[in-house]
């Protein structure tokens, strides 16, 4: 039931309109003082949706009260009734986040409508609100689930990290490992949980669009520009700013970032304001930051700014004794998710998932765990919708050695264009990066592969000869 707080000394009027909402199904309280409000709402801790407040009471001001709620936590949408205002009392209303000023005699009208968009608003704010605290519930150290020694260790470097303030948290490990969890983890257990959790993967975008996703662009900045666009930083601000792939970010751009990161603040595209931010920055990579810092790919003065603590995710094959109790784990949200009810394993299950190694870690097990949930008839979690391989790939019988072989994974967890950069980024390392013996090993002619390699940002790494 929707519920109403009226606080107003003139008994007729705080009588007529507690009949006139209880009439349209809300619950109305009704104080002649600020001291029985203070009761109820500070003392006792009661939030309604609607607050209806004459500015001036017999024991104080309305605007006093708002400011001492506010200061406490307390909600509510507040409307001010009163017989006059001056231009300050309107200010200050605004500036406690206060939704109307409405005069008296009142416009039952145009009272209708502010509360209805109160309302709205309150239901909107509750909505955010229930869906931060679900995240928060799921994001602690125990998430990162696993027995294994390895997975232990992980947990007991996420609780320590969740009790001192940190600037920068780097996440390395394989494609697949969780960094995303362990960047939500890091967010909701430390002092910014209150805050936003923005996130964004730095190969999903070219490099002049991720430029305006990170620090957003005034009008006309660029062609197609036609509205102030507030980029992640600024979106992020009071919380954590979720970086994945940031070994993929243009140089330049790099250094762009380490300096909003250092100065905490920032001019958007074709802006000439600077924007003052307070972040939290969690990177995540697949690759080896600190070797890419030496090779002269990864800003070496952006890698320590990130590195303040560095947290390496195990792959899955490092720590398969950890493959049951996740697997358990995903039946059970799984199950919850589409009304399912499989309780056990199939001990063949059991023997394919650990024989298996895992090439695109928890992720593609979630995959293959959510298939054979959604698809099961029975109770029992059998094999018939694995679709594993039964045998891991060898090398042709001619004499090629491992080192001539690249395994991907085909479970949807990377993408087409994924594929091809890691297979020209891996092609390119075997080969010291020569553009021509890798042209040669891909049977591909050197435009294509020079084409490919500015497309995917490998240009830095690569000779010619």
């Amino acid at each position: 039931m929707r519920a109403m707080t009226i606080i107003e000394d003139e008994r007729l009027l705080g009588s007529e309109l507690k009949r006139r909402f209880e009439r349209e199904g809300w619950q109305v309280t009704v104080c002649e003082t600020l001291a029985d409000a203070r009761h109820l709402m500070l003392e006792l801790g009661y939030v309604p949706t609607i607050v209806l407040s004459d500015m001036n009471l017999p024991d104080g001001n309305g605007l006093d009260f708002l400011e001492e709620v506010r200061a406490a936590g307390g909600g509510g949408e507040w409307i001010f009734l009163s017989g006059y205002g001056t231009r300050r009392d309107i200010e200050r209303a605004a500036e406690l986040g206060a939704l109307d000023f409405l005069a008296k005699p009142l416009d039952h009208h145009k009272l209708d409508l502010t509360i209805a968009a109160g309302t709205r608003g309150a239901r909107a704010r509750q909505r955010i609100a229930d869906t931060v605290a679900k995240e928060a519930r799921g994001a602690t150290a125990e998430a990162f689930v696993g027995c294994s020694e390895a997975a232990g260790r992980v947990r007991s470097l996420l609780r320590q990290l969740g009790q001192v303030p940190i600037s920068s948290v780097l996440l390395s490990g394989e494609t697949g490992t969780g960094k995303g969890l362990v960047a939500k983890i890091l967010h909701y257990a430390g002092g910014r949980s209150e805050g936003p959790f923005v996130d964004a993967n730095c190969a999903a975008f070219p490099k002049d669009l991720l430029e305006s996703q990170l620090f957003g662009h005034e009008p006309g900045a660029f062609t197609g520009a036609r509205g102030r666009h507030r980029g992640l930083l600024e979106q992020a601000d009071g919380g954590t700013l979720f970086l994945d792939e940031i070994g993929e970010m243009d140089l330049g751009l790099q250094s762009k970032l380490l300096k909003a990161l250092e100065d905490q603040r920032f001019r958007r595209l074709g802006g000439e304001r600077e924007v003052e931010v307070d972040v939290q920055l969690i990177a995540a990579s697949n690759r080896n930051l600190r070797q890419s810092a030496d090779a002269g790919s990864f800003r070496s003065d952006l890698y320590h700014r990130i590195a303040v603590f560095e947290v390496h995710l195990p792959s899955l094959r490092e720590r398969k004794q950890d493959i049951r109790p996740l697997v358990l784990a995903l039946v059970e949200e799984f199950n919850a998710q589409a009304g399912k009810h499989v309780r056990s394993v199939s001990e063949a299950v059991w023997r394919a998932l650990e024989a298996y190694d895992w090439p695109g870690n928890v992720r593609e097990l979630r995959n293959v765990v959510e298939r054979s949930v959604l698809l099961a008839s029975g109770s029992e979690l059998t094999a018939e919708w694995l679709g594993l391989p039964s045998a891991t790939p060898r090398p042709p019988s001619d004499g090629a050695s491992d080192g001539d072989w690249i395994r991907l994974p085909l479970d949807g967890s990377m993408a087409l264009e994924e594929m091809e950069r890691f297979i020209i980024h891996t092609a390119l390392q075997r080969h010291d990066f020569n553009v021509m013996a890798t042209a040669r090993a891909l049977g591909t002619t050197r435009e294509t592969l020079r084409y490919r390699i500015q497309k995917y940002g490998l240009a830095p790494d690569v000779r010619t000869a």
